[in-house]
């Protein structure tokens, strides 16, 4: 099913003003200029493969959140893949893109450059996530493993006050305006 039909934002809504979210060329495209924060799906979703593709313009950092489900507090109920311009950075960290933000790092740092397109799919089933970016799968997450508010499972802190084992609820999906002009375009999702 289609998220983004190509020409006009139906089905979307913004935490803020909405008109740093335009379409451009049969994409969705982040201003960077008058938005505020998120965009978000009108429609709640649980378990679904969220297939999209990104560009961004260099130092942009963005993100594709999931799950979330206070629309006034999308960092502490919601789950943040991170879209950061950190290619050819190794190793790979929790802050940088792919990662399921503050919480599992990549295996390996699979973005491409600034100006080029990143194609992202997104699995998750319950307790399980999946994130393969430009063809190579680099998270593999088990929710189950965080048990304890503001921690990761190797005892690292994370600055969120809920236990990741209870965030499989239906939520929305957002992407994030958090610096920098950003692009997404088919952005199609199946529902398990």
């Amino acid at each position: 099913m289609q998220l983004f039909d190509g020409n006009t934002l139906n089905g979307w809504a913004a935490t803020g003003n909405a008109e740093g979210w335009v379409v451009d060329h049969g994409c969705i495209f982040c201003t960077a200029e008058k938005g505020k924060y998120l965009y978000y799906t009108e429609e709640q979703f649980q378990n679904f493969e969220l297939s999209l593709e990104f560009k961004h313009v260099p130092k942009t950092n963005s993100g594709v959140f999931f799950r979330w489900t206070d629309l006034d507090n999308p960092v502490q109920t919601g789950i943040e893949i991170q879209i950061l311009d950190t290619y050819g950075r190794e190793p790979a960290t929790v802050k940088c893109s792919g990662a399921v933000y503050d919480l599992q790092a990549p295996t390996h740092n699979t973005c491409k450059p600034a100006g080029e397109w990143n194609h992202m799919v997104l699995y998750t089933n319950d307790n399980v996530i999946r994130i393969t970016l430009n063809d190579e799968q680099i998270v593999d997450m088990d929710l189950n493993r965080w048990t304890t508010p503001n921690q990761n499972p190797n005892g690292t802190p994370n600055k969120f006050k809920r236990a990741f084992c209870e965030m499989t609820e239906a939520g929305y999906i957002g992407l994030q305006d958090h610096g920098g002009q950003i692009w997404f375009r088919n952005i199609e999702i199946e529902k398990l």
